[in-house]
């Protein structure tokens, strides 16, 4: 579906669905085919995966790993498909929550939460050399999950023992949180543990271990405690314990960690970890309870507090003994949540807004559109059921069509009002990726994987034309308000302008530097906005096709962006589960605004301007109120 990071590894990671069920897609750069050590590593992370069954560690079927030879040529791509976690890496989430050091008990509660997944990694005789902030997730449910397991190694094959024999090592290294013995190329289990200290040090003093703020590095000494001082001794010991310079002065495995957690808090469960990890049980007081149960019970209880910070609100929310705390931040007196909506059972992936204002009409990974009460949040009823995920929508100004599009090569066309399917129009040979209709509800134009966009007349289903001329994916489209230009952003990183009647193409603007993936056209047809995975948007004179600005504050792939009807504002919606808001007279950010876990799919403004709304990852739909 999307290109997610191209930084991690040796691949590169998208998102791709599986049915309805959101997955990743893992691919192994190109320039590494011919390099088999890097391609073991690549594929032992699948095997690695797919022998492991715990939340906290990503779900691998045992054929996870596959092969395939693209067109006209003999080099295979070498392929990982895999769960999609719904959360950010904690480095992520420490950015959301403005970088504020963590609490001891929330440590304590971490801790034990990789201790264990830890201990199922090391008894299945691997470790995983590259623990770190970026390689630890957070589910929505507050359980972490270690993964990037393409550097994991297995016990039995030690790195003194090859480099006695082969004489050569894969290297694994991550600056701050490699520890010594790995970095000369001999890891052993206990290197984990220093990584694992290294990362709460990061999290309990919001600084990276090489920040100079505790770092010295004429003497190599880390003094990070002056700037944890919330924590206990006990805690910041054994933290330094993990952190030893030798491997012999560190636990000497997972029971120890465990056995220091329940000293350092008392009311933690005492463990007894067993060869199977099945089996493996917390014993509590007389009794005892299977680990599975003991996970459901974390995750069962959730508290939440609310309470004023320095003029802003502040909401934090406690889950259970796995806690996660959150911080959402707004300006008092301006923008803030009115309601959340979690009717759906999957990524709620597109939304619009009726031209009337009233109703609210969203899109699902689920199958499903519904449409809701703008003003109540109330659902008003499900129009559409599928048999694939809805991935994008349009609906015909006059309100009698909606055109959807997920998961095959076809447009479907259904009754607005029955939500019964009219017309099925195909000819594309790839997947839709995006449908717009004009506003004179006579043309739609669909863009595809297939590099065309087609031109259909709505009201007979046939087809009028097809453009080409991109070299790359189609990833979205939209029409001017006067119905005579259609703008295309693509995969090959241009823009295109087309005149909507005669198909030829009028221009092709060129600047960002990965896919386009989304467009906007202000309500006076004056400004076309770009959103780019380059993490920038891009303002350019629709007219003349000149940029005018570049908008940089993204830290991730930027995908939904949508202008207000004043022309004054751009909001944009992030991979990084943020929105931003822009003036798009000083092309300066306004404000941020924090609410979803995961990545923002759609942003609808209603007529009136005084109401954002926003799709997310999450499952969820948000509904801000813009003014009072």
């Amino acid at each position: 579906m999307r290109l997610l990071s191209d930084r991690s590894g040796f691949g590169k990671v998208y998102e791709a669905y599986c049915g309805a069920t959101p997955k990743i897609l893992k691919v192994l750069q190109q320039r590494h085919n011919n390099n088999l050590r890097v391609i073991k590593l690549f594929k032992q992370e699948a095997a690695v995966l797919s022998k492991l069954n715990h939340p906290g560690i990503p779900k691998v079927d045992p054929d996870g790993y596959f092969q395939f030879f693209p067109r006209n040529s003999t080099e295979p791509v070498h392929c990982i498909i895999m769960e999609k976690i719904d959360g950010p890496n904690l480095k992520q989430w420490m950015r959301q929550q403005g970088n504020h050091p963590i609490s001891e008990q929330q440590a304590l509660k971490w801790l034990q939460q990789l201790a264990e997944i830890l201990h199922l990694v090391h008894q299945q005789n691997y470790f995983h050399r590259d623990i770190k902030p970026e390689n630890i997730m957070l589910r929505s449910s507050g359980q972490l999950v270690l993964i990037d397991f393409g550097t994991a190694r297995e016990l039995t094959y030690t790195y003194l023992a090859e480099v006695g024999g082969e004489g050569s090592v894969t290297k694994i290294s991550s600056a701050g949180y490699t520890p010594p013995e790995q970095e000369k190329g001999h890891a052993v289990p206990q290197s984990d543990f220093y990584a694992l200290g290294r990362t709460f040090v990061y999290l309990l003093t919001s600084k990276q271990a090489t920040d100079q703020a505790i770092y010295e590095p004429l003497t190599d000494q880390l003094n990070w405690r002056n700037c944890a001082a919330h924590i206990s001794t006990q805690l910041a010991d054994f933290i330094d314990k993990m952190m030893a310079p030798t491997a012999a002065a560190r636990p000497k495995n997972t029971q120890e960690i465990l056995n220091e957690i329940a000293k350092i808090s008392p009311g933690s469960p005492q463990y007894q970890l067993v060869n199977n990890y099945n089996e493996t049980t917390i014993l509590q007081g007389s009794t005892t309870q299977p680990m599975s149960e003991v996970i459901r019970e974390r995750q069962r209880v959730i508290k939440v507090k609310t309470w004023l910070i320095g003029g802003a609100i502040a909401l934090a929310v406690s889950s259970g003994v796995y806690g996660i705390c959150q911080f959402y931040q707004f300006k008092q007196d301006s923008i803030s949540i009115v309601n959340t909506i979690d009717g759906h059972d999957g990524y709620v992936n597109y939304l619009n807004i009726s031209p009337d204002g009233e109703i609210l009409i969203s899109s699902s990974a689920d199958r499903t559109i519904k449409t809701w009460n703008l003003s109540t949040g109330k659902l008003l009823r499900t129009l559409i059921r599928h048999s694939k995920h809805i991935d994008y929508f349009a609906i015909s100004s006059d309100q009698t069509k909606i055109a959807t599009v997920g998961g095959d090569k076809t447009i479907k066309i259904w009754d607005f009002n029955t939500g019964k399917e009219v017309d099925t129009l195909t000819g594309h040979s790839s997947f839709v990726n995006t449908v717009a209709i004009s506003f004179d509800s006579q043309i739609l134009a669909s863009g595809s994987a297939d590099k065309t966009i087609k031109i259909w007349d709505l009201t007979t289903g046939k087809e009028i034309n097809t453009l080409k001329g991109h070299s790359g994916a189609v990833n979205h489209l939209i029409i001017s308000h006067n119905n005579q230009l259609l703008a295309s952003a693509s995969a090959d990183k241009t823009i295109k302008i087309w005149d909507l009647t005669t198909g030829k193409e009028i221009k092709t603007l060129k600047g960002h530097s990965s896919f386009v993936n989304y467009l906007t056209i202000s309500h006076d047809d004056q400004l076309l906005a770009s959103a780019s995975a380059n993490k920038t948007i891009k303002i350019w004179d629709f007219a003349t096709g000149e940029e005018i600005a570049t908008l940089k504050g993204h830290s991730s792939s930027v995908k939904p962006i949508v202008i207000s009807p004043d022309s004054k504002t751009l909001f944009s919606g992030g991979a990084e589960n943020t929105i931003r808001i822009w003036d798009l007279t000083t092309k300066k950010e306004i404000d941020t605004l924090k609410g979803h876990s995961g990545y923002i799919n759609s942003l609808a403004i209603s007529p009136d301007g005084k109401i954002l709304v926003s799709a997310s990852a999450d499952k969820t739909i948000k509904i801000w109120r813009l003014v009072k």
